[in-house]
C-alpha cells in the first residue's frame, strides 16, 4: 500500500501539515506487511499557485499511484479528485512517524467530507 501525507518538512520527524493545497511536502510512504519498507518526499510545487493549489496538488498526489491519503485539513476541490481516483482519506495530526502507526493500526477518522473552516458545511 501507498499512502501520501501532507508534511512541513521532509522526514518521519517532520510534522502533519494542517494544509492539504499548500503543505510544503508530500511524503510518499510503501507500506507492507504492516511495516514501512520506504519513504520519499516530493515538493508540493502547487504551493505557490494564486488559485487552485488544492486541484493540482491534488493531481500530483493522484499521479503516484497512492491508495489513502492522511492530512489534516482537505479542501472540497482536492475531495473531489480523490473521489474519482477512488483514493481514501484520513485525518492525521502531529509527527508523521506516529500517524503513520497509527495508519497501520487503524486508529485513524476516514474524512468523508471536505474539512477546515473555510469549507465547513459544503459538501
Amino acid at each position: 500500500m501507498r499512502i501520501a501525507i501532507s508534511s512541513t518538512g521532509k522526514d518521519f520527524e517532520s510534522e502533519v501539515d494542517a494544509r492539504f493545497g499548500r503543505c510544503n511536502y508530500f511524503l510518499i510512504v510503501e507500506i507492507e506487511n504492516e511495516k514501512v519498507k520506504g519513504i520519499k518526499a516530493i515538493e508540493n510545487t502547487a504551493k505557490a499557485q494564486m488559485g487552485g493549489a488544492g486541484i493540482t496538488a491534488g493531481e500530483i498526489v493522484a499521479n503516484k499511484k497512492v491508495d489513502a491519503v492522511i492530512t489534516a485539513n482537505l479542501g472540497p476541490k482536492a475531495f473531489s479528485i480523490f473521489g474519482q481516483f477512488g483514493i481514501k482519506i484520513y485525518q492525521g495530526q502531529g509527527k508523521i512517524k506516529d500517524v503513520v502507526q497509527d495508519f497501520i493500526d487503524c486508529k485513524l477518522k476516514e474524512i468523508k467530507n471536505a474539512t477546515g473552516p473555510q469549507h465547513i458545511g459544503l459538501k
